[in-house]
């Protein structure tokens, strides 16, 4: 389904219902009752419960966590290409300086904008929710997972 409302700082940050709202309650939940379980009633057998339950909720984490820090490397990627393609001397040759959380949070901002917001962030060292704040024209990423 299409986003019919423009993407912003403020509503870009995109939940999976399935996994943020059904999957990792369940195991977490199933994690904290494990725990009760080997409290009320300790064992072998219910210490080992909590382990593998506890390894479950480490899992969802992990497949979760993993592909986003792959997407995170392709954008940064796609945005150093864009970069040395908008950008022109001096700035073109610091791209190297960028950050990957900086690189990721200027992905937002549209293509007229990014020379001021490299040079103010390459100056002033700013952090990721810094640049997002200033960006004007927001460039919606409509791919993130």
């Amino acid at each position: 389904m299409v986003n019919k409302t423009p993407q912003s700082l403020s509503n870009y940050v995109r939940y999976d219902p399935i996994f943020h709202f059904f999957v990792l309650p369940v195991f977490v939940i199933t994690f904290i009752g494990t725990v009760v379980i080997a409290v009320r009633h300790p064992s072998l057998h219910s210490v080992w419960i909590v382990v593998l339950a506890l390894a479950l909720v480490i899992l969802t984490f992990k497949v979760r966590l993993n592909p986003l820090k792959v997407q995170d490397r392709v954008i940064r990627l796609e945005e150093r290409l864009r970069l040395a393609m908008l950008l022109q001397e001096p700035l073109k040759s610091r791209i190297g300086e960028l950050s990957e959380s900086q690189l990721i949070a200027l992905r937002f901002a549209s293509d007229r904008e990014i020379p001021v917001l490299v040079e103010q962030t390459l100056t002033k060292q700013l952090a990721c929710p810094e640049i997002k704040k200033l960006v004007k024209e927001w460039r919606a990423d409509e791919f993130r997972v």
